[in-house]
C-alpha cells in the first residue's frame, strides 16, 4: 500500500484521513459462510464527503464498520489518521475508536434518561475530557442547539435528536465521522437539512465523512460517490 503523504496542519489531520487496502471479510461458518467485501481498496481525504451506495445485501455497512474498526477484516489493512488498525489490540481499538471515530446510526441512540447536554458530555468524560460539559455544550450550539441543552430526547423532534448524536460523534474531534442510514428516520426537509449541517460541520473540523445511504439525491450532494456491489467497488 502507498504511505500515508506527511500531515497537513488542518485539524492535523494527514491529507489521507482514511485508507484500506485489500481488505476482504466473510462472516458466517462452514456452508453458511459469505464473502462480504471483496478485496476492497479506498482512500478518503481529510474533509472529503462520500456517499456508499448499492443494492441491499451489497457490503455498504459492513464496509462502513470495518472503516470505523467495529469490524475486523479478515485480510487487508485499515489506517486511521495515520494508524493501521492491525497494530492495536482490541483494547487499543477500542480506545483509538473513541477519540478518532465519530460514528451515527439511523436509530439515534440517545440515553432517554439523559439530557441531551449529558448525552454528548458523559461519552467524553468516559474518554477522560477534563472539560466534557463545555465540549459538550459547544458541539450542541454547533449543530443549533443551544437553547436544548437541558431537554431529553423525548421532549426533541427527529431532527433534533439525530443533531444531538451528531454532537455526541464530533465532540472528541475525530478524525472520520461514519455514518450509517443516518436521515432514514426523517422526512425529506428534515433529512436534508441535517445532512447540509453535516457538510458544513466536516468543513470546518476536516475529518473525513462517509454515509451509507440508499438515496442517489442524497448522495449527489456529496464530493464523491462508491458504488458497492455483491461485495466489489463497482
Amino acid at each position: 500500500m502507498d504511505s500515508l503523504i506527511e500531515p497537513s496542519s488542518r485539524a492535523g489531520l494527514s491529507p489521507d484521513t482514511i485508507s484500506i487496502a485489500n481488505v476482504n471479510l466473510s462472516l458466517g461458518t462452514g456452508a453458511a459462510r459469505v464473502h462480504i467485501l471483496k478485496n476492497i481498496s479506498l482512500r478518503v481525504a481529510s474533509g472529503e464527503t462520500i456517499g456508499l451506495i448499492g443494492p441491499s445485501g451489497s457490503g455498504k455497512s459492513t464496509l462502513l464498520m470495518v472503516m470505523a474498526g467495529l469490524e475486523r477484516p479478515d485480510s487487508g489493512e485499515v489506517v486511521v489518521n495515520g494508524t493501521p488498525f492491525n497494530a492495536l489490540d482490541e483494547d487499543a481499538l477500542a480506545r483509538f475508536r473513541g477519540r478518532q471515530v465519530g460514528i451515527v446510526f439511523q436509530s439515534f441512540h440517545l440515553i432517554p434518561t439523559m439530557t441531551a447536554l449529558e448525552n454528548v458530555a458523559v461519552p467524553l468524560e468516559l474518554a477522560g475530557h477534563a472539560d466534557a460539559a463545555k465540549r459538550a455544550a459547544r458541539e450542541l450550539g454547533s449543530v443549533g442547539l443551544g437553547d436544548r441543552l437541558h431537554h431529553y430526547p423525548t421532549q426533541l423532534s427527529g431532527g433534533e435528536q439525530q443533531r444531538v448524536a451528531l454532537a455526541r460523534a464530533l465532540a472528541p474531534d475525530p478524525a472520520i465521522l461514519v455514518a450509517d442510514e443516518p436521515t432514514g428516520n426523517l422526512d425529506e426537509a428534515t433529512a436534508d437539512g441535517v445532512l447540509a449541517l453535516t457538510r458544513d460541520l466536516v468543513a470546518r473540523t476536516g475529518c473525513g465523512f462517509l454515509m451509507v445511504t440508499h438515496s442517489a439525491r442524497l448522495a449527489a450532494t456529496l464530493d464523491r460517490q462508491v458504488h458497492l456491489s455483491a461485495g466489489l467497488v463497482a
